[in-house]
């Protein structure tokens, strides 16, 4: 399959059909940026200082995995948009076993997170900031199990481009401005105004107290911890322990050490339910991801307790579609898009949640093709479905569903949150629904001559956060995607020990068995959205990989559940590109019933990286819509 040009995909929207079946080589013309074309290593992520943290250690004879752990810590470090405290999950292919391996270093609700004790509080949902917002810390953990079990370099060497960013880095405007927008939250918590807020005045509230863009900014603290990391590290290697050892050393200081003592103790100093077992108990688990075929090609995701496994049920679903037959953004295909989407995103929102816990998720049944058959025929041809339930997947993986009844009586907007309305959750809550719905997360892609392949989503931490004492970890706001009642999702009611069901969808996809493409995005309840038409931009409409993460024509749905803030649902929203509908499409839209936004761009900042088969060699791209960059050779 060619690669298209743009002029070319506006002219599909008018309604003709590129019909195109494989995926094949790409040229980089029409693009807002240059595919990065590499024969060595590929490194992309949200910052370009951060992929340029993954180059440096590619250069010093680091592998895709070492090149990700050291994005990784370059952009907790710079607060994009994460903090050391956060979650991190990933999905690797390991060219040695020809296995695709899961990461889940997401951390769980600590000891007292109950939702008697957050009713207590008067709240509705956990907090989206704060102590109590907080799960144990994952991404430290995340980090030192990839690089022991998959990378090739010493902690030391992974850390050190982190580090040195830690002893002061010159800031970026985003974030210099983000955390001058958020310093009357920050000022709640002296550890988090010490670091953010350097030029704060309280004689002087005008004054800006955030650093400036291009100021040097200094994290003596977090630097400080990270080097206690690189001490444990060492130390085990002068004590004769291998290189994986002495890197699970460092592990255990984190979590089972003086670093922990510190995140603990200021944690409950300030009101939070961490204990010492808390985090001591936490570990890192190495999992079997999920998957599907479509049409050839086999489309990998961590399983449900992210929302990873939903864009697997949508592309079962459209495969029972003639998709380039509709053709580009035209009504039909946008509408069939929409629909798909909110019947499986009803399913997330319904059975999704930690899948170490009781209940058990039923994933075989929400795989079954012939689940997404049933499901599939649902969709209406002329109008928005919005009175439709979860479906019930559990006759497909024969076994009777315990939760009919709750199932049955399953409201696309919780009661709750319809009853207090947004306005009145917000003044708890202080997050807009449009910035809960996208809310935090970078991604990371790498990939090297070797064959080593990886995809992040990490996230959790982002400002304002709160930073735990003088450990310079800024923690997790996860705890908000729970719910307290288990009549919105009896999968996901938090519990002491559980893992929240988050938003973060790493995705590797292999065809014949080779990895093709590496692919994620940040924004909360787009990411999955953004990811399918990325694919569909591939594997359907045959454009290039910069084409595809530019995502110039991608339309989004506001109708599920947000997994943060008041979880409220938009029904009937949909947001469509201005430049990639015709008038006479955005007219058929609205009478089909939808409230149509036309926009000149939808949120989406996708990195990616694509396999040409043919020359053996890699692309990598990074859309434009953010500050996303990344470098190969």
């Amino acid at each position: 399959m060619s690669s298209i040009p743009l002029q070319i995909c506006r002219a599909l929207v008018i309604g003709g059909a590129l019909m195109t079946t494989a995926l094949g080589p790409a040229s980089a013309q029409d693009t807002t940026r240059p595919i990065l074309h590499g024969k060595e290593w590929v490194a992309v992520t949200g910052k370009p200082l951060a992929a340029t943290a993954g180059a440096k250690i590619f250069e010093r004879g680091g592998n895709a995995v070492d090149s990700a752990a050291a994005m990784l810590a370059a952009t907790a470090t710079m607060w994009d948009v994460l903090g050391w405290g956060g979650e991190t999950q990933a999905l690797i292919y390991n060219p040695e076993t020809d296995e695709v391996i899961g990461i889940n270093a997401l951390g769980v609700a600590p000891t007292g997170a109950t939702p008697e004790f957050f009713r207590e509080q008067g709240m509705v949902y956990p907090p989206e900031f704060g102590p109590l917002a907080a799960t144990t810390p994952g991404t430290p953990g995340g980090l030192m199990v990839m690089v022991a079990e998959f990378g090739n370099l010493s902690l030391a060497e992974v850390l050190a481009p982190a580090i040195d960013m830690a002893d002061g880095y010159p800031i970026e405007a985003q974030t210099a401005d983000n955390i001058e927008n958020r310093r009357e939250i920050l000022e709640r918590w002296p550890s988090s105004t010490r670091v953010f807020l350097p030029h704060l005045d309280p004689d002087n509230p005008e004054k800006r107290a955030a650093p400036k863009a291009g100021e040097i900014f200094r994290q003596p603290d977090l630097a400080a911890t990270l080097r206690k990391l690189v001490e444990a590290e060492s130390q085990a290697l002068e004590a004769g322990k291998s290189r994986e050892e002495a890197i699970m050393a460092a592990y255990d200081r984190f979590y089972r050490g003086d670093i922990a003592e510190e995140i603990v103790t200021a944690t409950r100093e300030a009101g939070g339910l961490f204990t010492p077992e808390d985090l001591a108990n936490w570990e890192v688990r190495l999992e079997e991801p999920v998957s599907t075929n479509y049409r050839g090609i086999d489309v990998y995701k961590l399983t449900a307790w992210t929302q990873g496994p939903v864009m697997l049920q949508i592309l079962n679903i459209l495969e029972g579609f003639d998709l380039q037959a509709m053709g580009y953004n035209s009504t039909r295909y946008i509408h069939t898009l929409y629909q798909a989407m909110n019947l499986a995103f009803a399913d997330r929102d319904f059975y999704y949640g930690d899948v170490y816990t009781e209940p058990k998720v039923p994933i075989e049944g929400l795989l079954s093709k012939e689940y997404a058959a049933e499901r599939r025929a649902l969709i209406p041809e002329d109008h928005n479905l919005i009175d439709y339930l979860p479906g019930d997947p559990y006759p497909f993986q024969g076994e009777e569903n315990p939760f009919e009844e709750l199932r049955q009586n399953w409201q696309l907007n919780p009661p709750d949150a319809e009853a207090l309305g947004i306005e009145g959750f917000q003044e708890a809550s202080l997050m807009s629904r449009e910035e809960a719905f996208y809310a935090g997360t970078t991604s990371i892609q790498a990939a090297d001559a070797d064959g080593w392949v990886i995809s992040v989503t990490p996230s959790g931490g982002w400002i304002p956060a709160f930073i735990a004492g003088e450990s310079g970890i800024g923690l997790s706001q996860r705890m908000q995607s729970f719910v307290l009642d288990e009549e919105l999702n009896p999968y996901n009611v938090v519990e002491p020990g559980k893992q929240p069901r988050v938003t973060l969808t790493p995705t590797l996809a292999l065809e014949d068995g080779r990895p093709r493409m590496a692919f994620s995005v940040q924004g909360g309840d787009s990411q999955d959205q953004n990811l399918l038409q990325f694919f569909l931009a591939m594997a359907e409409w045959g454009m290039n990989v910069q084409q595809s993460a530019d995502g110039l024509g991608h339309m989004q749905s506001h109708q599920m559940q947000s997994s943060f803030g008041a979880h409220q649902a938009e029904p009937g929203r949909l947001q469509v590109s201005r430049e990639f509908t015709t008038p006479y499409t955005r007219e058929q839209l609205r009478k089909m019933g939808y409230d149509l936004e036309t926009v000149d761009r939808v949120y989406n900042p996708t990195t990616a990286i694509w396999f040409d088969f043919e020359n053996d060699t890699m692309q990598g791209a990074a859309s434009d819509f953010a500050e996303d960059y990344g470098i190969a050779w």
